[in-house]
């Protein structure tokens, strides 16, 4: 009888960690996708960054040293994520803010914090960076540490 009653409750914590449940989680998003489609909309670094969490390589993207001004959308929905009034030169080699644009970018811990806090657009749920508390001491203290390939600039005048 104990073996059926373990048999049982080992049934209900692998039903628990359902697809159904996997896909719930994804619902959370307004806007959601099969992995096929964000696979045919996103280039390959952008698909690794935003729906794998990956992170680009230092340096590499020309909207780092981008001081134009304008504003920030999310390259996968376009949702406005940040202002370029909010751009700073963080040396670290990634476009770095000191605030986002409320609503539009969503918080939660990776597991690693050295890391700092994982940010996601809040419409789409793709992966945008970090935000570490080692910004600017005068503005809100805050560095969003963001993948240029997670974001699309538009300049001011369009």
């Amino acid at each position: 009888m104990k073996k059926i009653g373990l048999i049982l409750l080992l049934g209900l914590f692998i039903g628990c960690n359902s697809s159904a449940q996997k896909k719930q989680n994804s619902d959370k998003y307004k806007i959601s996708k099969t992995d096929a489609e964000w696979r045919a909309e996103l280039t390959d670094l952008q698909y690794y960054v935003m729906r794998k969490e990956g992170t680009e390589p230092a340096f590499s993207s020309p909207l780092d040293k981008n001081f134009e001004k304008g504003i920030y959308v999310c390259a996968a929905c376009e949702t406005p994520l940040f202002k370029s009034e909010n751009k700073f030169n963080s040396g670290t080699g990634w476009p770095s803010f000191d605030q986002e644009i409320k609503g539009n970018v969503a918080y939660s811990s990776g597991g690693n914090s050295y890391f700092g806090i994982e940010e996601h657009c809040a419409i789409c749920g793709g992966h945008l960076g970090h935000v570490f508390n080692d910004g600017p001491r005068e503005t809100t203290g805050n560095r969003h540490c963001i993948n240029g390939v997670a974001l699309k600039f538009i300049p001011e005048d369009e």
